[in-house]
Protein backbone atom coordinates (compact mmCIF):
# COMPACT_ATOMS: atom_id res chain seq x y z
CA UNK A 1 0.00 0.00 0.00
CA UNK A 2 1.35 3.36 -0.79
CA UNK A 3 1.47 5.79 2.28
CA UNK A 4 2.91 9.21 1.90
CA UNK A 5 3.35 10.92 5.13
CA UNK A 6 3.76 14.56 5.42
CA UNK A 7 5.35 16.83 8.07
CA UNK A 8 7.50 20.05 9.47
CA UNK A 9 4.62 22.58 8.89
CA UNK A 10 4.05 25.24 11.34
CA UNK A 11 3.40 29.11 12.04
CA UNK A 12 6.12 31.19 10.68
CA UNK A 13 6.40 34.80 10.02
CA UNK A 14 6.71 36.58 6.58
CA UNK A 15 10.05 35.98 5.51
CA UNK A 16 10.69 33.18 7.44
CA UNK A 17 11.44 29.49 6.48
CA UNK A 18 10.76 25.99 7.15
CA UNK A 19 11.35 22.25 5.93
CA UNK A 20 8.88 20.03 4.86
CA UNK A 21 9.22 16.52 4.77
CA UNK A 22 7.19 13.27 3.30
CA UNK A 23 8.23 9.76 4.40
CA UNK A 24 7.09 7.46 1.41
CA UNK A 25 6.18 3.45 1.76
CA UNK A 26 4.89 0.99 -0.22
CA UNK A 27 6.70 1.21 -3.55
CA UNK A 28 9.95 1.71 -4.62
CA UNK A 29 10.68 5.34 -4.31
CA UNK A 30 14.11 5.72 -6.14
CA UNK A 31 12.49 5.24 -9.44
CA UNK A 32 9.70 7.23 -9.06
CA UNK A 33 9.06 11.30 -9.65
CA UNK A 34 7.45 12.75 -6.64
CA UNK A 35 5.34 15.99 -6.02
CA UNK A 36 4.84 18.79 -3.46
CA UNK A 37 1.34 20.54 -4.16
CA UNK A 38 -0.16 23.01 -1.94
CA UNK A 39 -4.12 24.16 -1.38
CA UNK A 40 -4.90 27.26 0.09
CA UNK A 41 -8.14 27.92 1.34
CA UNK A 42 -10.93 28.33 -0.94
CA UNK A 43 -9.12 27.80 -4.17
CA UNK A 44 -8.16 24.77 -5.80
CA UNK A 45 -5.08 22.15 -5.74
CA UNK A 46 -2.07 24.43 -6.74
CA UNK A 47 1.49 21.82 -8.25
CA UNK A 48 4.48 23.47 -6.62
CA UNK A 49 7.17 21.51 -7.44
CA UNK A 50 8.55 17.69 -9.13
CA UNK A 51 11.95 16.00 -8.45
CA UNK A 52 12.78 13.56 -11.30
CA UNK A 53 13.79 9.95 -10.23
CA UNK A 54 17.67 11.24 -12.12
CA UNK A 55 17.02 14.43 -9.57
CA UNK A 56 16.40 16.86 -11.74
CA UNK A 57 13.77 19.81 -10.10
CA UNK A 58 11.06 21.78 -11.79
CA UNK A 59 9.51 24.41 -9.96
CA UNK A 60 5.99 26.86 -10.08
CA UNK A 61 6.94 30.53 -11.24
CA UNK A 62 5.27 31.49 -7.99
CA UNK A 63 7.87 30.01 -5.78
CA UNK A 64 10.97 29.90 -8.19
CA UNK A 65 13.89 30.75 -6.24
CA UNK A 66 12.63 30.72 -2.60
CA UNK A 67 11.95 26.97 -2.57
CA UNK A 68 13.44 23.98 -3.08
CA UNK A 69 12.77 20.42 -3.45
CA UNK A 70 15.23 17.75 -2.83
CA UNK A 71 15.41 14.09 -2.03
CA UNK A 72 17.06 11.37 0.48
CA UNK A 73 16.55 7.92 -1.52
CA UNK A 74 18.00 6.13 1.42
CA UNK A 75 15.49 7.42 3.33
CA UNK A 76 12.60 7.07 1.19
CA UNK A 77 11.48 11.38 2.06
CA UNK A 78 11.49 13.85 -0.22
CA UNK A 79 11.74 17.50 1.26
CA UNK A 80 11.07 20.72 0.24
CA UNK A 81 13.05 24.02 1.55
CA UNK A 82 11.01 27.19 1.39
CA UNK A 83 12.65 30.36 2.80
CA UNK A 84 11.61 34.17 1.64
CA UNK A 85 7.73 32.87 2.81
CA UNK A 86 5.21 34.93 2.15
CA UNK A 87 1.15 35.10 3.40
CA UNK A 88 0.08 34.02 0.11
CA UNK A 89 2.24 30.74 0.70
CA UNK A 90 -0.47 29.89 3.36
CA UNK A 91 -1.64 26.52 2.55
CA UNK A 92 -1.78 22.82 3.32
CA UNK A 93 1.05 21.43 1.75
CA UNK A 94 0.91 17.40 -0.10
CA UNK A 95 3.37 15.45 -1.25
CA UNK A 96 2.13 12.90 -4.65
CA UNK A 97 2.99 10.48 -6.49
CA UNK A 98 1.28 9.58 -9.94
CA UNK A 99 -0.09 6.26 -10.09
CA UNK A 100 -1.98 4.53 -12.64
CA UNK A 101 -2.84 8.30 -14.28
CA UNK A 102 -4.08 9.63 -10.02
CA UNK A 103 -2.02 11.69 -7.96
CA UNK A 104 -2.21 9.65 -4.39
CA UNK A 105 -0.74 12.17 -2.04
CA UNK A 106 -0.88 11.88 1.83
CA UNK A 107 -2.83 13.67 4.66
CA UNK A 108 -0.52 17.14 4.40
CA UNK A 109 0.85 19.55 6.33
CA UNK A 110 -0.27 22.82 7.43
CA UNK A 111 2.00 26.10 6.55
CA UNK A 112 0.43 29.35 7.88
CA UNK A 113 2.66 32.68 7.06
CA UNK A 114 1.55 35.38 9.13
CA UNK A 115 2.73 38.13 11.35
Amino acid sequence: EVQLVESGGGLVQPGGSLRLSCAASGFTFSSSNMYWGRQAPGKGLEWVSIIYNDGRTSYADSVKGRFTISRDNAKNTVYLQMNSLKTEDTAVYYCSKLIGGNYVRGQGTQVTVSS
